[in-house]
């Protein structure tokens, strides 16, 4: 658990456009760090013998990561067996070691986090860091300044493009992520996981309620910075994830979460001069916003750029933003994997969800099933939201979606397993003695009772 909370830690907190000096792309400290996970795991797994009498838990997440990871393998072997361009042959080989970076925390998370307390400690830390980085970015709005600009002093470290954005004269904020729309993808994906974390108390058992008070802080925190982020994927997103947790929340309190909603809104609107009118233009323009335009022209020349390979695609990290912008994740991934790459990724995310579902269905652990919830409505939000651009380009949007995925798959262990102990909390053989006393009682305590 402590691995993937660096990885996490390093995700969030150094922005997606630091690099280490040399390493071009491949500098991203997240991104080694998640190479290196995947060098843990595959050493971890040459010298694993299995647990003795540990519950077996089937995974479909497991199987679906497999299968896009050896279509995606297959395209790339395709993709050089053709010949590439001088030029392109590094963005290939860099795309293959970001997948095994997201191979190494997926499989990670699947294989390492076995119980709700380490499922629930994540869930909060990524909360957290949704939490800090709408902070950030409302601090950017209201200095107007970037903030981060430090890091170019910092000696052994690249800047490269990033930083604040402008739409409709309002400024755009995008924390530490590459693009506004990266950083909005990101607190949208969080935001159910702070509805349920306010729910549950933090995913606790015995949740104090200053901690649920400062859970439902934290949402309301994202809300305010989701609705002032100009962006139609904002919106959509921050509507997708509200009206998706409503269900769960307690009946006596959903009046309270509506109207604090609404209130929300109407203050940002008196506070904020503009925003209304340029939020209404967003969608009322929609059909003559640039943006928009170039998304829709971009589809009707999707079968086009397909044709070359339309089965495995034209190979990963090929298809370069300078033979043209989708704008899309799917079509970009439907261009360079095939139609098999898109299936692949469209199972996994189908497994994922069934998986934090099935979770959420099966177990009696409230924990388990709010948690499952929110996981599940966490992975399908932000799959939705890859149809507005092509998350996987940007390290912190591509690499939480994949964090979520590891995280539904385990909190189908967690649920299915039945287990809440920290694994670090007591040792097996304590486990052991406890069991024994509680069964055969020390023959003093015995004779004790008998008289």
């Amino acid at each position: 658990m402590s691995l993937i909370t660096v990885y996490i830690v390093l995700l969030f907190a150094i922005p997606s456009n630091v690099t280490i000096v040399g390493l071009g792309s491949l500098g991203r400290p997240a991104m080694l760090w998640g190479v290196g996970l995947f060098a843990f795991w595959t050493l971890s797994r040459l010298g694993w013998r299995g647990s003795p009498g540990g519950q077996r838990v089937t995974q479909p997440v497991r199987f679906a990561f497999i299968v896009y990871l050896v279509i995606v393998l297959v395209s790339f072997a395709a993709a050089l067996l053709r010949g590439q361009p001088e030029d392109q042959v590094s963005p290939v080989i860099s795309s293959i070691i970001t997948v095994a970076s997201w191979a190494g925390v997926v499989l990670v998370i699947i294989d390492g986090v076995r119980t709700m307390n380490e499922v629930g400690a994540l869930l909060r830390r990524i909360a957290v860091g949704a939490a800090l980085l709408a902070a950030l970015a409302l601090a950017q709005v209201i200095t107007q300044d970037y903030l981060l600009d430090f890091w170019r002093s910092i000696p052994g470290f690249s800047v490269g493009f990033g930083g604040l954005a402008e739409r409709n004269g309002q400024v755009r904020a995008a924390a530490t992520a590459t693009h506004p729309l990266e950083f909005v993808t990101t607190i949208n994906a969080a935001l159910s996981i702070c509805v349920a974390a306010a729910l549950s108390g933090g995913f606790r058992t015995r949740p104090s309620r200053a901690a649920m008070w400062w859970w439902w802080a934290a949402t309301a925190w994202i809300a305010i910075v989701a609705l002032t982020g100009l962006s139609r994927t904002a919106i959509i997103g921050f509507a997708v994830a509200l009206l998706a947790m409503i269900p769960v929340v307690p009946r006596q309190h959903r009046v309270w979460v509506i109207a604090g909603s609404a209130a929300i809104s109407v203050a940002l609107v008196a506070a904020v001069p503009g925003l209304a009118g340029s939020t209404i233009r967003l969608f009322t323009g929609a059909s003559e916003d640039g943006s928009t335009l170039s998304r829709t022209d971009a589809l009707a020349r999707l079968a086009e750029f397909m044709s070359p390979s339309p089965i495995i695609g034209v190979g990963p990290g090929v298809f370069l933003p300078r033979y043209y912008i989708f704008d899309n994740e799917w079509a970009v991934s439907a261009i360079q994997l095939g139609v098999l790459g898109v299936l692949a990724f469209a199972a996994l995310v189908i497994a994922a969800a069934w998986s934090a579902a099935h979770a959420r269905r099966s177990s009696g652990d409230p924990e388990v099933r709010i948690a499952g919830f929110a996981l599940t409505v966490a992975v399908l939000n932000i799959s939705l939201q890859f149809a507005f651009f092509d998350g996987l380009s940007f390290p912190i949007a591509a690499g939480l979606f994949f964090v979520l995925v590891g995280l539904c798959a385990a909190i189908r262990t967690a649920g299915a397993t039945g287990e809440t102990l920290p694994s670090a909390a007591v040792s097996p053989d304590r486990n052991l003695e406890r069991s024994a006393r509680s069964r055969f009682p020390p023959r003093a305590a015995t004779d004790a009772a008998s008289e």
